[in-house]
């Protein structure tokens, strides 16, 4: 999961600006899981902002033609890479589709929504990377479909090592605008956060699970 450490530092700060992601070690935010967590992410924020919308997609245009080059087409990951990737295939000229976490139970049942070819090569934009299971479902639908996946490029990696490890067995190559590390760097530096809640953000990253358990009546 690579990450050119300027557009790391800036896009972690855009983040941080507009509230897209919040960190809270006091007060833990509930996931949907149920788990607690001491941050929060909804980059759909940034859509509402024109420099960092721009921002953010000149650098997922950057990271495209960076790794993978030539694409036929760019694929979103639905709900949050929906709007993400249609602004970058805007930019790079390409066709768009996106890819649902499951086909529809009605109409077409479509989990793919848009034209795509089998033996079309694709690169897969995604706001968010928690454990990776979600993005891969995207990743396994366009396989499916006989496509060529080149890669996945994605806002924000919390970098768990359950990810680390699912993108690895999938065999797909993941690059981020900015990552867990960078964000708590430009967080203290920035003081949204104090150096002595360092420490207990560490160990949400190292051990999600423990952490919530221990934060469960937060």
């Amino acid at each position: 999961m690579k990450t050119n450490n300027d557009m790391a530092l800036q896009t972690a700060t855009f983040l941080l600006q507009v509230k897209a992601i919040k960190l809270n070690n006091e007060h833990p935010f509930t996931w949907a899981s149920g788990r607690k967590s001491p941050i929060y992410c909804d980059n759909r924020v940034t859509l509402s902002y024109p420099e960092i919308r721009t921002f953010i997609r000149q650098r997922f245009v950057d990271v495209v033609n960076e790794y993978w080059g030539d694409v036929d087409v760019v694929a979103g990951v639905a709900t949050g890479g929906i709007a993400q990737g249609a602004l970058v295939a805007q930019e790079l000229g390409k066709p768009f589709v996106y890819v649902r976490s499951e086909a529809k139970s009605h109409g077409l049942t479509n989990q793919i929504e848009g034209e795509i070819h089998e033996g079309q090569s694709v690169v897969v934009i995604e706001d968010l990377v928690s454990t990776g299971k979600s993005s891969l479902i995207a990743v396994n639908a366009l396989r499916e479909r006989g496509c060529n996946v080149k890669g996945m490029a994605a806002i924000f990696t919390y970098g768990l090592a359950v990810a680390e490890r699912n993108f690895a067995d999938a065999n797909v190559e993941l690059h981020t605008l900015t990552n867990y590390d960078t964000l708590i760097e430009v967080a203290c530096k920035e003081e949204y956060i104090r150096p002595v809640e360092m420490e207990s953000l560490a160990a949400w990253r190292k051990n999600p699970e423990a952490w919530s358990d221990a934060h469960m009546n937060a």
